[in-house]
């Protein structure tokens, strides 16, 4: 399509869907169980979040990242497109004019996009996290910023912070779980998103994480995110009693599969990167008959309850 083309609509949403048939499938199959105009914002908001990765990181639909030359350019590339987006503009550029859609369809408010693209910008910078907060802080803006737009694309309003939080909760869980499956990818890409503080503690000689006789030690890191990643995910179960029925069923599938995830790691120990960890299209339909049964039952088994103190508080 040439610069400044209008696509239609359903064209936008049908390069969305193949996006995130392309680039998650714990994504694309959790995104089915929505009502037909949730599904499509949400992968609207995916082709979005998944082409600023990609073209942050210089992959395609996600794979091995890469070590990229020219992390500023590829920023203001990502920041023009998306503020031409956000003020209504035809970008030419389908997941860019997806987020168009979404967010005037949604009232998205601006601010959220902004965030995410601040975590993009610490990457560009070559970013480390010093202490735990540090952590949070970066999970926050990769992801749990996209747990907030999400709840927006399901029909919360902006304004419900109290919501959101337990939306962005499940982002972290999902971005500390993803923290603890991809070391090893990270470090071939020359990036480290464990705290510094966690490294000095565990006696790790710099840049040495990932050496074979320092396994045993990083497996205790790697526990580390998996349990705190699963705080994150409780918490966030008891924000689904607000949701439609049908979203309530993606969401608490999606904290299935992704909590799978981090437990595998988890128990995998010093074996965890040998191989890539996922979850299994069988271990997926679990998962999801699982969600429906807790999404019958949400207002029971998710009461009102006041969130942790102990849990990291967003941006307001």
């Amino acid at each position: 399509m040439r610069s400044g083309a209008v696509a239609s609509r359903s064209a936008t949403v049908a390069a969305a869907q193949r996006s995130i048939a392309l680039g998650s499938k714990s994504f694309a199959a959790a995104s089915r169980l929505f009502d037909r105009e949730t599904r499509e914002r949400a992968w609207l908001l995916y082709a979005w979040c998944r082409a600023c990765d990609d073209i942050a990181d210089g992959q395609d639909h996600g794979g091995d990242l890469t070590r990229v030359t020219d992390p500023q350019a590829r920023l203001a590339e990502i920041t023009a497109k998306t503020e031409t987006a956000l003020a209504g503009k035809v970008v030419g550029d389908p997941p860019f004019d997806a987020l168009r859609i979404v967010a005037a369809e949604t009232n998205m408010p601006h601010r959220f996009a902004r965030d995410l693209i601040a975590g993009f910008a610490l990457d560009a910078e070559d970013w480390r996290p010093r202490s735990e907060g540090d952590l949070y802080r970066y999970c926050y803006h990769v992801a749990g910023v996209v747990g907030c737009m999400m709840a927006v694309v399901m029909g919360v309003s902006p304004d419900d912070d109290a919501t959101l939080d337990r939306a962005c909760d499940l982002g972290m869980a999902f971005q500390l779980a993803n923290i603890a499956r991809d070391i090893e990818e990270d470090d071939r890409g020359g990036r480290c998103y464990l705290p510094v503080e966690w490294l000095v503690e565990m006696d790790f000689p710099p840049g040495q994480h990932m050496k074979p006789p320092f396994r045993k030690r990083l497996a205790v890191l790697s526990r580390r995110l998996a349990d705190r990643a699963a705080a994150f995910e409780e918490s966030a179960r008891h924000g689904a009693p607000v949701l439609p029925f049908r979203s309530a069923w993606a969401v608490l599938s999606a904290a299935a599969i992704y909590g799978a995830i981090g437990q595998k790691v988890a128990e995998r120990g010093e074996h965890a990167w040998d191989h890539r960890v996922t979850t299994s299209t069988g271990e997926k339909v679990r998962f999801i008959l699982r969600g429906l049964a807790e999404a019958r039952t949400r207002a029971v088994r998710y009461p009102p309850t006041e969130r942790p103190a102990t849990l990291w508080q967003r941006p307001r």
